[in-house]
């Protein structure tokens, strides 16, 4: 995964800030992803932290499941049979600083950003986790189709919180080609970088 961060561009007569986006190059084909960094700060900059110190590099997709979603960034995909993909995050106590502020991963935990109503559609890029509060870390998934039950303000359809922080901008096809995989037990038979 390689960050690119955002460039200046002149609209009218004011500048503005473009969002930062991520290059992911993996065995089915390159996909970027922009970050909502302007209204995600805390989640993009965990997620921007973990790109720079390599921490995805060599992991595999874990969980694919055709009409749902695809996910990724458990440390233990590094082997893509492993029992324990899904169960890992960050290193704990790691940090990462955002506008000036150091947020510290507990127990390789971020906080909760369920600030923006921003919906689970096909493309964005959600923040996955244990269920439990604050267990978000490292792991994520890329909707494929229309999750609103994932919402973290929709507790009417399920108490399921999952904060939206990008989306793809570019190679939803490649996404849509991860989605549909063979599998087993949502594992691709075939690992997927």
């Amino acid at each position: 995964i390689n960050a690119e961060y955002g460039v200046h561009q002149q609209t009218s007569s004011h500048l503005t800030m473009a969002l930062p986006r991520a290059q992911f190059e993996t065995t089915e084909g390159n996909f970027v992803v922009e970050l909502y960094t302007d209204r995600m700060p805390i989640t993009t900059g965990n997620f921007i932290d973990l790109v720079n110190t390599g921490f995805y590099n060599g992991l595999h997709f874990h969980r694919v499941i055709k009409n749902f979603m695809i996910q990724f960034g458990c440390p233990y995909s590094k082997d893509p049979k492993s029992k324990r993909a899904g169960t890992g995050g960050p290193p704990d106590n790691s940090s990462f600083t955002v506008g000036g502020k150091t947020y510290t991963r507990k127990g390789g935990n971020i906080p909760d950003e369920f600030t923006q109503k921003i919906s689970n559609e096909p493309g964005t890029f959600s923040m996955a986790n244990t269920g439990r509060p604050n267990s978000g870390g490292s792991q994520f998934f890329i909707n494929t189709v229309h999750n609103e039950f994932l919402d973290w303000w929709r507790s009417d359809l399920s108490d399921s919180k999952h904060p939206v922080f990008g989306k793809v901008v570019q190679g939803m096809d490649v996404i849509n080609k991860i989605s549909t995989t063979k599998t087993q037990s949502d594992n691709p038979v075939t690992p997927i970088t």
